[in-house]
């Protein structure tokens, strides 16, 4: 099943017999919109949505409080389960997730779906900007859901298992190209990357108009950095948000991926943890 899903696509869905709950999953990076005010999801919600989409807090439901694992660790399964089920997701229910248009968000939520066991996930290419159907300010009260997360075997890595990956396999750093090479560092302590790790940006996953590239295109970007289906492969980014992104994009060319949940931003809590800087892997 395609992980990505258009507009058009979304519209037709909706009219099924069968249409896709909604998860509205808008959120920011920065601490603040260029207005100086924090960015709140929630009222970009409120002031318009796709009907029948339910608001879901990335900070609050899909992650745990920041610490030593990281920025966005992984969330309580319960919270994250209750979350699920407040916004009328079932286990034979399909799932559409979307956010203000740059994916990250949506794909953090999609990850974790089917991290946790939901077979039926996809994240709106282009988000809410590529939506040109009705919107609506009414807050939805679907019907409690039925689904229990079960995480999956295998689809995650900490700290020790992503250096060992870099090693033996391919562990991609979904972030921008300067923050790799350690020549800026907006949010972490320390600049650079995990050694061995190859610099693969989040932003080549998609083209002018932030959408995802074609199948063919995606397969032909990570194939120059060596990934195949016969490589293991896994992705880290500053605090597992942006990376998701590129787990979905992983998958949308037919390459499965592991996620580095913790990031940079856990890797920098350990001083003893080694540092590369520059465009060398090593």
């Amino acid at each position: 099943m395609n992980a990505i899903i258009s507009a058009s696509e979304l519209a037709d869905a909706l009219r099924s017999e069968r249409p896709p709950v909604l998860l509205d999953v808008r959120w920011q990076l920065s601490t603040a919109a260029a207005s100086g005010q924090p960015f709140d999801g929630r009222a970009a919600y409120a002031s318009g949505h796709i009907p029948g989409a339910v608001f879901v807090d990335l900070d609050r439901e899909l992650a745990s409080a920041p610490g030593p694992r990281g920025r966005h660790p992984l969330p309580d399964l319960d919270v994250f389960g209750a979350a699920m089920r407040r916004a009328g997701v079932s286990a034979g229910t399909p799932v559409v997730a979307y956010d203000g248009g740059i994916g990250w968000a949506a794909a953090r939520a999609w990850w974790l779906l089917r991290w946790t066991g939901h077979p039926d996930v996809r994240v709106l290419d282009g988000g809410l900007p590529a939506w040109d159907g009705p919107l609506e300010t009414e807050a939805s009260a679907p019907a409690e859901g039925d689904f229990v997360p079960k995480p999956t075997e295998g689809a995650v890595l900490d700290a020790d298992g992503a250096a060992a990956l870099a090693r033996s396999g391919v562990l991609l750093d979904a972030r921008a190209g300067e923050r790799y090479r350690g020549e800026v560092e907006p949010i972490d302590p320390v600049g650079g990357h995990i050694p061995g790790a190859l610099s693969a940006p989040t932003s080549d996953n998609v083209d002018a108009d932030g959408r995802f590239r074609p199948a063919a295109e995606l397969r032909a970007r990570f194939g120059e950095l060596g990934v195949t289906r016969d490589v293991p492969v896994g992705v880290y980014c500053g605090s597992g948000v942006s990376a998701a992104h590129e787990v979905l994009a992983l998958e949308a060319a037919g390459i499965p991926a592991a996620l580095y949940v913790g990031s940079w931003s856990e890797w920098t809590s350990d001083q003893e943890r080694p540092v590369a800087v520059g465009p060398d892997p090593q």
